[in-house]
């Protein structure tokens, strides 16, 4: 058994291990953001768990939050509520299997609010750095239609294909810059080198040279 949490407010980046026993003795451990030690504690004695054990680890920033992170975490939500995992456990799971700490937060974020009452929908607008207006706006009605995992299916295939769009741009515009660099490096070479390396020779032949005024 795992507990995950993140805590409201400024402290963000604080993540306490931690083990214990549950009401049938049986030993836990897992992972819980909060303030402090005492916040572990009283969370988790509200949840039924004797504490014996909590450690502090700081958590590294890691990298930026990218749209295939988002289309990623979108696929694994739907396969997962369509295999009928609860919602809850599914943001669960897809956040403790992120590699990337910062992805993780915003998961443990909009869980934390999906649990306390608040809309699937609402939770994803307070983050539209990550969620566009599209994005909530189908999965209000999912909520509201009650056919969720089939909007978020449909939202992971479009995102799918927008970072494959991309990616295919990016690819086809990669050539072309790239020859426009170096047609840049050749010409600049030639003005500043070889041409004044010319100059030298002709003016050794007893040549001269107009000035343009």
């Amino acid at each position: 058994m795992a507990t995950s949490a993140s805590a409201k407010g400024g402290v963000k980046d604080y993540v306490f291990e931690w083990e214990g026993k549950d009401r049938n003795g049986k030993i836990v451990r897992g992972e819980i953001r909060a303030g402090g030690e005492a916040m572990v504690s009283a969370t988790l004695r509200r949840q039924g768990i004797l504490v014996s054990k909590v450690k502090k680890r700081r958590v590294s920033g890691g990298k930026s939050i990218k749209q295939k992170d988002i289309a990623v975490f979108t696929r694994q939500l739907a396969t997962m509520m369509r295999a009928g995992v609860p919602l809850l456990q599914a943001f669960d799971i897809v956040g403790r299997g992120s590699t990337n700490p910062r992805l993780t937060r915003l998961l443990n974020e909009i869980r934390q609010d999906v649990e306390t009452g608040t809309s699937l929908s609402s939770s994803f607008r307070k983050h539209p750095m990550y969620f566009d207006a599209l994005y909530c706006n189908l999965v209000e009605a999912g909520e509201s239609g009650g056919i969720l995992e089939a909007l978020l299916d449909r939202l992971a295939i479009y995102q799918e294909k927008t970072v494959a769009l991309k990616n295919k741009i990016k690819s086809a515009l990669t050539y072309p810059i790239a020859v426009m660099i170096v047609a840049i490096v050749v010409l600049a070479v030639i003005m500043i080198f070889v041409v004044p390396s010319f100059k030298d020779v002709f003016t050794s032949f007893g040549a001269t040279f107009l000035r343009l005024r």
